[in-house]
């Protein structure tokens, strides 16, 4: 291979850089990527950076000097906008066109959108550094903010805003925060927390419009009527997998880019990161995991799987890892999570404010969740990492 076409710049597209180098390819390296910042860590956003702990430097990936170590050409404010796979061309928005002998897909998420509401100024998304300013120069104003959506961004939203002095309110149709990560038994312990740090829930509940006065936000309506005051409203209700731009490409779509075992979506098409769609063994058919570490973790199986060739190229078959902070607690996934699992808290307890529980479905381990408890994890991650490789 003479080249080798990354469109993605956020951790997965420029680790995959990092593991080609690594790896000793030495033929042009093309990292694509749709804004104009260098590439940058996404986790620090929604906390260190929104609270104005960090500056936007601080989240930088690479540094300038590292990244001419890895020699390559940056095409940074630059979307892709289709791919052709039988001549192997990736079109970028400015027309150019990139041949490619390898190509590697990690264009990430986009958030979802309410049907309603963000032509309204102090209506928000989060994903990207920009954004994040953007909601961080409104916050210094103190406004009263709802936040729509108590996953982990969401709730990491809502700390960090309260954590601010600010007065929140955190919205989601589940009955807890996080029921859909981590069930309703964390999920619960979760909304305890935010209400002991003064955050209004508002569960089990749907935003049905939002009204405002001379273009900007001024309430959100509930779908039991409630109206909820609100000068910034951030809407934290999931993602979707960035694949738009390859829509006619023969690139197999489905929630995200799907794959087989080994991150191959195509002749010499891999994928990586929360794009990518593939089989797990241990998951019954096939996941995408938006995990930090699994943008890491991938991002190198499919730059050593495509440089291998298929004959050669391994499964990726990682244990999940994943983490969150919210006030002062650190909460951290291993395994599978699922909502319906059966709970055992297996160390600690709620009422230390440390514990492990393990997550059993038909009677088998499948995850566990540390609640301030990093260190006590460790010794079910081997157990689990076992058990999914049974």
């Amino acid at each position: 291979m003479d080249h080798i076409v990354l469109v993605g710049a956020s951790a997965a597209g420029l680790t995959a850089a990092d593991a080609l180098r690594r790896e000793g390819f030495t033929g042009t390296l093309t990292l694509v990527g749709d804004e104009l910042r260098l590439p940058y860590d996404r986790p620090p956003l929604s906390k260190q950076v929104l609270a104005g702990d960090w500056e936007p430097h601080r989240s930088t990936l690479r540094q300038d000097t590292d990244l001419l170590q890895l020699r390559m050409n940056l095409r940074l404010g630059c979307r892709a906008t289709g791919l052709d796979t039988a001549e192997r061309v990736v079109t970028l928005a400015d027309g150019d066109r990139l041949g490619y002998d390898g190509l590697i897909i990690a264009t990430g998420l986009r958030p979802r959108r309410l049907p309603f509401g963000h032509d309204l100024a102090g209506v928000h998304v989060l994903r990207t550094l920009d954004e994040t300013l953007t909601l961080r120069a409104r916050l210094q104003a103190g406004p009263r903010v709802v936040v729509i959506g108590a996953g982990f961004l969401g709730s990491e939203i809502a700390a960090t805003t309260r954590g601010l002095g600010l007065d929140v309110t955190l919205v989601d149709v589940e009955a807890t925060p996080l029921a859909r990560q981590v069930g309703t038994f964390v999920g619960g312990l979760v909304g305890e927390m935010h209400r002991d740090h003064g955050v209004r829930l508002c569960m089990g509940r749907h935003a049905t419009g939002m009204t405002g006065e001379d273009g900007r936000v001024t309430a959100v309506t509930l779908d039991d009527g409630t109206r909820l005051a609100a000068d910034v409203v951030v809407v934290a209700i999931g993602s979707v997998p960035a694949t738009e731009w390859l829509t006619g490409s023969g690139i197999p779509l489905g929630d995200g880019v799907l794959c087989d075992h080994t991150c191959r979506a195509a002749p010499r098409v891999y994928a990586a990161g929360d794009v990518a769609n593939w089989p797990h063994p241990s998951a019954g058919g096939r996941v995408r995991l938006e995990q930090r570490t699994n943008a890491t973790q991938q991002a190198i199986t499919a730059a050593r799987n495509l440089l291998s060739g298929p004959a050669e190229a391994v499964p990726y078959a990682p244990v999940p890892f994943g983490w969150t902070d919210l006030y002062y607690t650190k909460i951290q996934t291993c395994g599978w999570c699922p909502s319906d699992a059966t709970v055992e808290v297996v160390d600690g307890g709620p009422q230390e404010h440390r514990f492990v529980a393990l997550y059993k479905v038909d009677g088998r381990v499948v995850g566990a969740l540390g609640w301030n408890s990093a260190r006590a994890l460790r010794q079910y991650r081997s157990h689990l990492a076992g058990n999914i490789a049974a």
